[in-house]
């Protein structure tokens, strides 16, 4: 019995976490939990709504970049196959390459022998370089996960800012609506404001390891080109502007 006590008792936490709307910080955000209705702010003069309307704005800006960074990240799906596909026909050249070695030392030409064995260093460095990219690429794929999940975020809290304004515009006017707890919406902005701002470090952490891994890769793709002579013109995803993750007001 007192196991499912302790059962229970971690269950209606649970319950009550995801109720609030936000969830755990790693967890991906949820609607918000408190609303105030434009309905009730309708007849307040329009030279009072300037904060409101800038949080507005700001709010619609935000969902366009949510938009944005949801397609991004969805088009690195199909530039990892891409990329994958090129390390197989980099490793057919290292099959080739050792055809050609086995073919020269049969032919006990020295000349021919050394060139086979150049073709397949070249081939072997193409490969590593090849490998190398595909770490990079899935690492900047990892970096625009979180990039999306930071612009869902600030989406939210850009939301909860538009929701505060609307509610202390009401409470300036003295507007009372039944059910309205005007304490709960500062609330709400300061929660979705930690949640992004968490949001944007992990951002930050994430850009990181990429450009680690980039590095990693223009290193070893050097390298091949020189041993083949011959210079690669591969994609590279970060020369493109990298998305920001501001949190600013």
């Amino acid at each position: 019995m007192r196991a499912l006590s302790k059962i229970f008792v971690i269950a209606m936490f649970v319950a009550t976490s995801v109720g609030c709307g936000g969830g755990s910080e790693d967890s991906r955000p949820g609607p918000l939990g408190k609303r105030f209705d434009d309905m009730h702010i309708a007849q307040v003069a329009m030279d009072q709504k300037q904060a409101m309307l800038a949080a507005q704005q700001d709010w619609s800006v935000s969902k366009a970049e949510n938009a944005k960074a949801e397609a991004d990240y969805n088009q690195t799906t199909q530039q990892l196959t891409v990329v994958r596909n090129d390390r197989d026909k980099a490793k057919l050249q290292v099959s080739s390459a050792l055809s050609n070695k086995k073919s020269a030392e049969a032919s006990s030409d020295t000349n021919k022998m050394n060139a086979a064995q150049k073709e397949l260093r070249g081939a072997e460095l193409s490969v590593k370089a090849a490998d190398a990219r595909i770490r990079y690429y899935e690492a900047y794929r990892a970096y625009l996960k979180r990039h999306w999940r930071f612009t869902e975020e600030n989406m939210f809290w850009r939301e909860s800012q538009y929701e505060l304004a609307k509610a202390q515009l009401a409470q300036k006017n003295n507007i009372a609506p039944k059910g309205i707890t005007y304490d709960s919406f500062p609330k709400q902005e300061a929660e979705r404001n930690k949640r992004a701002q968490s949001a944007k470090g992990k951002v930050d952490s994430e850009k990181s390891r990429a450009t680690s891994a980039r590095e990693t890769w223009i290193k070893a793709q050097q390298t091949a080109d020189q041993a083949t002579g011959q210079g690669s013109t591969f994609p590279d995803p970060m020369l493109s502007t990298v998305p920001p993750t501001t949190t600013s007001n």
